[in-house]
């Protein structure tokens, strides 16, 4: 099997397991941010945003959402990041869609938004107008 997290929901590859139904797996990640930075996956392959059905998207935030409320009740959250990254140049390694879940404590040092504080679009509207065009093109093929 050549993804790892469908061998994980298989049985066949070893993981800690936070969460699991018929559908969906949480496991802790193998290489964590932070303690209890948990991955929330579906069972069913998909690859990225592009071929993931918007009802998994959002059972996996609901999820997800679930595991940040547990760890705020305990020493592991005072606040929480939740992320997908989709694609190789925004650091998807694992070709599985899944959700990062990552607990955050008051001064933890970690910096995931400082790139986030410190850029700016030149010119935002043009890139308004490009993503309003391409959703109306989106729109347009589902109709037809």
């Amino acid at each position: 099997m050549s993804c790892v997290f469908c061998a994980i929901v298989a049985g066949d590859a070893p993981a800690v397991r936070i969460y699991e139904d018929d559908h969906y797996l949480a496991i802790l990640d193998i290489r964590p941010f932070t303690h209890g930075h948990t991955l929330v996956l579906p069972k069913q392959h998909t690859v990225d945003l592009t071929d993931t059905p918007p009802q998994t998207l959002a059972d996996m935030v609901t999820i997800g959402q679930r595991i940040a409320k547990a760890a705020r009740t305990t020493k592991l959250a005072d606040a929480t990041n939740i992320a997908v990254n989709d694609g190789s140049a925004a650091f998807q390694t694992v070709f599985h869609i899944h959700l990062h879940v990552i607990p955050r404590r008051t001064g933890d040092k970690l910096t995931l938004a400082v790139g986030m504080l410190l850029r700016r679009d030149a010119d935002r509207e043009a890139t308004g107008q490009i993503l309003r065009e391409a959703l109306a093109r989106i729109d347009a093929n589902q109709s037809d």
